[in-house]
């Protein structure tokens, strides 16, 4: 697992304000409970509210995706707040028939965080470090820095793996979407997916094995 900043970003500081003589719209309280795509029907319409109910509940999600991809916690952030901010902009269009909101989500951030990766001359190993901060407490402290070492090495194998394919292991293994969402998500077949995870599989196999 890779460990991940919180995620405490809220969206009214990108919002146009209004005039100084224009008083704000009453609007109904939003339900905390609202469906994804009865919050994006309401940030369609210009509600900030339910847009802002949205990020607190897939900003994290977003947030991993980006950095099992980038390796970089500061560049995922950035990376995941122009997400959902390219979301609040196209809230309008968007279809809930044609994507979930999630997979609509994570298709924006694969798209930058892979975009990022390639405007750069190459991606640091993704959560070395973080690796070494989720070691659990272990029996002593011989069986503790061999399950951190292991931690590290994986990691360090997934940071070398190409953009697309941490894509495919973030998205089908750390967030557990079904090879459908995955694929979409990707703008991939499904079974272009398979191929994706099996040379991931392949190489994280032949990295570890040889260490």
């Amino acid at each position: 697992m890779l460990l991940a900043p919180s995620f405490h970003w809220a969206l009214p500081w990108a919002l146009p304000r209004l005039a100084p003589d224009a008083p704000p719209t009453p609007r109904p309280m939003t339900d905390p409970a609202s469906s994804d795509a009865a919050l994006m029907a309401l940030a369609g319409g210009g509600d900030r509210a339910a847009f802002n109910l949205l990020v607190g509940r897939h900003g994290e999600r977003a947030l991993r995706v980006a950095l099992r991809i980038l390796g970089d916690a500061a560049e995922a952030e950035e990376v995941a707040q122009e997400a959902f901010l390219r979301a609040w902009q196209a809230a309008a269009s968007f279809d809930p028939d044609r994507a979930r909101f999630t997979t609509w989500l994570h298709r924006i951030v694969v798209n930058l965080a892979i975009d990022r990766t390639r405007r750069r001359a190459g991606a640091p190993s993704a959560g070395l470090e973080a690796a070494v901060e989720l070691a659990d407490p272990g029996p002593g402290p011989e069986a503790d820095a061999v399950a951190t070492e292991a931690r590290a090495a994986l990691a360090a194998a997934l940071g070398a793996l190409p953009p697309r394919q941490r894509a495919a292991i973030a998205l089908a293994y750390e967030q557990e979407l079904s090879g459908a969402e995955a694929a979409a998500a990707l703008e991939v077949s499904e079974r272009a997916l398979e191929g994706l995870l099996r040379r991931a599989r392949q190489f994280l196999r032949s990295r570890l094995e040889g260490s």
